[in-house]
C-alpha cells in the first residue's frame, strides 16, 4: 500500500540554475492544492542536517518565478555521503514530520535522495543543473538560461573580435559536459568548438585551422571552449605566438548560473515541481522526474544514476560541418 503524504520538504543542492525558483514554487502551490503542508529546507542538505526547516505558504512563493538562483539557497555537504549523515537526515525529517522529499539538484543531490529513500523517507527528484548532464532526461532546469546567457555573451565578442581581426577564446561552464560548449558552437558559428568528450590536445589542428580561415579572409576565430579543457589564456598566448595573430581569452564563469530564467526554464521547471509533488502524493518514491520524447515522465532513481549520456554525435558531426 503507498504510504498516504501529509507533509512535503523541498530543498535544492548542488549549484544553482536559473529555473530553480519556478520548480519550488511549483511544488508549494501544486502541494498545497493537494492539500498538504509543505516545509522548506534551506541551504541543501546541510541546512537539513542543521535543521534550517520552516514551513512554506503559496505567498511566500509568491514574484519567485522570475528570479534567477533559489530562494531556499544551496551548499555542499560532504557529511551527506556518509552513513551516519544519511541516517541523521532521515530522523530530522522524521522529527519534523516531513514524509515526502522534493529535491532539486544534479546527480550527486540524486545519490542522497536514493539513500533517504531507502531510509524511509518518500524522495523525488528533480533535475537542476545548467550542464543537461543527467542522463534519464532530456532537459535539465537552467540549461536553456545558461546558453542563452552565453550565447548572447560570444555574440557580443565576436563583434570586437571581427572590427580587431582578432583570435577569441571563450570559455563557458561544463567541467564534465560539453553540452553548454556544443549548443553555443553551433549556435554562435564558432570556428572550433572544444569539449572534454571529443577533444585530443591536438593544438597544431587549432593552429592550422586559424591561418588556414586567416588566408580565406575571415576576419575573426572563435573558439568556445569548455571549462573541462580550461587554460584559455595560456591557450591563447601559444595561438598568438604560433599564428602572429591577436588572441584574447574571455571566461564567462558563474554570469552562466544566474539572470532572470527564459521561459522555457520557467514552464518546464513548473512542470516538473508539480509532477513531482504529484508523485508523493500519490505516495511514490526514489523516482526521478525527467523530460523524453516530449513529455515530463519519471524514472527510479537507481536505473537513473545507472544510465550514461553522450554528446549527440549527429549534432557534434553537425556543428564541425557547418563550421568550415
Amino acid at each position: 500500500m503507498a504510504k498516504e503524504i501529509n507533509t512535503i520538504g523541498v530543498l535544492t543542492s548542488g549549484g544553482d540554475a536559473s529555473g530553480m525558483n519556478a520548480a519550488i514554487r511549483a511544488v508549494v502551490r501544486k502541494s498545497i492544492y493537494n492539500g498538504k503542508t509543505v516545509k522548506g529546507i534551506y541551504r541543501g542538505y546541510s541546512g537539513l542536517l542543521n535543521e534550517e526547516i520552516r514551513d512554506l505558504t503559496a505567498r511566500d512563493v509568491s514574484d519567485t518565478i522570475s528570479r534567477g538562483g533559489t530562494i531556499l539557497g544551496t551548499a555542499r555537504c560532504a557529511e551527506m555521503r556518509t552513513e551516519e549523515g544519511q541516517r541523521q537526515a532521515a530522523e530530522v525529517c522524521r522529527k519534523h514530520g516531513i514524509d515526502g522529499l522534493v529535491v532539486i539538484g544534479g546527480d550527486g543531490s540524486f545519490a542522497g535522495a536514493q539513500k533517504l529513500a531507502a531510509l524511509g523517507i518518500n524522495t523525488i527528484g528533480v533535475p537542476g543543473t545548467i550542464d543537461l548532464d543527467i542522463a534519464c532526461t532530456e532537459y535539465t532546469i537552467g540549461f536553456d538560461t545558461a546558453i542563452n546567457t552565453a550565447m548572447e555573451a560570444i555574440d557580443k565578442v565576436r563583434d570586437t573580435s571581427t572590427s580587431h581581426e582578432r583570435c577569441s577564446i571563450i570559455e563557458v561552464m561544463g567541467r564534465h559536459a560539453g553540452y553548454i560548449a556544443l549548443y553555443c558552437g553551433i549556435a554562435n558559428g564558432a570556428e572550433d568548438i572544444l569539449v572534454v568528450e571529443k577533444y585530443d590536445y591536438d593544438e597544431q589542428k587549432l593552429i592550422n585551422n586559424i591561418i588556414r580561415n586567416k588566408k580565406r579572409g575571415k576576419k575573426h576565430h572563435i573558439i568556445v571552449n569548455a571549462e573541462g579543457i580550461g587554460h584559455s589564456t595560456s591557450m591563447a598566448r601559444r595561438i598568438q605566438a604560433a599564428t602572429g595573430i591577436e588572441t584574447r581569452a574571455t571566461i564567462l564563469g558563474h554570469m552562466q548560473r544566474g539572470g532572470s530564467p527564459t521561459c522555457k526554464d520557467r514552464v518546464y521547471a513548473s512542470m516538473m515541481g508539480a509532477y513531482a509533488a504529484d508523485l508523493l502524493c500519490e505516495g511514490k518514491t526514489n523516482r526521478v522526474v525527467g523530460y523524453s520524447h516530449g513529455d515530463f515522465t519519471d524514472f527510479d532513481i537507481d536505473d537513473a544514476l545507472a544510465m550514461q549520456k553522450e554528446l549527440p554525435e549527429n549534432m557534434w558531426q553537425t556543428a564541425r560541418a557547418l563550421s568550415v
